[in-house]
């Protein structure tokens, strides 16, 4: 089973929020996940990102590979 660090869309229409999940690679964008990492939510000014370093750190030990967006994500939320 692959494991991967990807956003999972919630909040209403027109009004996306978004959390930071691991999940099996082949489970649906809002199917069923591991473990909730953070969350992003792109409708601050600017966008608010928390990530839980001590899961994230978790789950990178275990194997999983982050998404391109939440690659950049967190590159954001180092250099804060």
């Amino acid at each position: 089973m692959a494991v991967k660090i990807r956003l999972t869309r919630m909040g209403k229409k027109k009004k996306p929020f978004y959390r930071i999940v691991a999940a099996n690679s082949e489970a649906p964008r809002d199917g069923k996940f591991l473990d909730v990492v953070g969350t992003y939510d792109p409708m601050q000014d600017p966008a608010a990102v928390t990530i839980n370093q001590e899961k994230l750190q978790h789950w990178l030990a275990q194997g999983a590979t982050p998404s391109t967006t939440v690659k950049s994500l967190m590159a954001k939320v180092v250099a804060e």
